[in-house]
């Protein structure tokens, strides 16, 4: 059974691993940017050199096998254990890792899916998932993330956008490149691991990626983003443009800003510009 307060549970173990030296929180200055209606941006620009998994380098250790205990939060079933992120811009930013190694880059499965709504019952907030390094992701061995949030807390700047997105689904509006390549799915008011691999599989075949009983792996990279009414789909041509690497955070509202962005191209043209131009756009 998964621990009851998980959310508070990570929280004191990100403040043990803190004095211990295992967590290395991003240390940041906060820039707010709005976009078009009520949506908005929060572009946050890294102090100090960035992290090894941030700089382009060679192959590196799997940190999953085996994963920092020092980390570990509880374990979730046979196949998953929840760790903190190790370099977290928000203290009990988790990872739900599996035990034994499985791709990332693979289909999630059903397995998968029924420990996020184990982990859900009792932490909620912003679910996201990157599906290879042309979706952002840094490490290789399967993880999904979990930005913890309260009652009544904002999901993420750009909420407003998929709630509207989500409403705009079923009527015949003009749609921009994000409306194109961002498929969007409510989600049944009590989750169950089958409910979310369902909706999860009809967002890929609406993409394209493909179906599990038909190809080995998608057939594109791409982001999830999963709030506890909607699950939506990002589509990804490239991880990187301008110096930003843009992961399924980025389509949340969330951009981070290193010394290799290139900060006077993204005032002139806009976050929304940055998002447009790594998503693939079907000819």
């Amino acid at each position: 059974m998964v621990a009851e307060g998980l959310h508070q549970r990570a929280l004191r173990r990100s403040h043990e691993a803190l004095n211990n030296s295992a967590l290395r929180p991003l240390s940041t200055d906060i820039e707010t940017w709005h976009g078009a209606g009520d949506c908005g941006f929060e572009i946050r620009h890294l102090v100090g050199a960035p992290p090894r998994h941030l700089r382009a380098a060679g192959p590196k250790p799997n940190p999953f096998l085996p994963w920092d205990e020092r980390l570990e939060i509880t374990g979730v079933g046979d196949q998953h254990v929840l760790i903190l992120n190790k370099y977290p811009v928000q203290l009990g930013h988790m990872l739900l890792i599996t035990r034994s190694w499985q791709p990332q880059v693979g289909w999630l499965s059903l397995e998968d899916w029924t420990a996020v709504c184990r982990v859900n019952h009792e932490s909620t907030g912003l679910w996201f998932f990157n599906s290879g390094p042309q979706a952002g992701a840094s490490q290789p061995h399967r993880h999904l993330q979990l930005l913890p949030r309260e009652a009544g807390d904002r999901l993420c700047p750009r909420e407003t956008w998929f709630q509207q997105h989500l409403l705009e689904g079923t009527k015949t509006v003009p749609r921009d490149t994000l409306q194109k390549t961002i498929s969007i799915q409510p989600l049944p008011a009590t989750w169950s691991g089958s409910a979310l691999s369902a909706v999860y599989l009809e967002l890929c075949q609406q993409s394209g990626l493909g179906s599990p009983q038909r190809v080995e792996h998608p057939l594109h990279p791409y982001n999830l983003l999963i709030s506890d009414h909607w699950m939506a789909l990002v589509k990804r041509a490239r991880d990187e443009v301008h110096g930003y690497s843009v992961n399924a955070l980025g389509f949340a509202g969330y951009l981070l800003s290193t010394e290799r962005s290139d900060r006077t191209w993204l005032k002139a043209n806009g976050p929304e510009a940055l998002l447009k131009s790594v998503v693939a756009i079907d000819p």
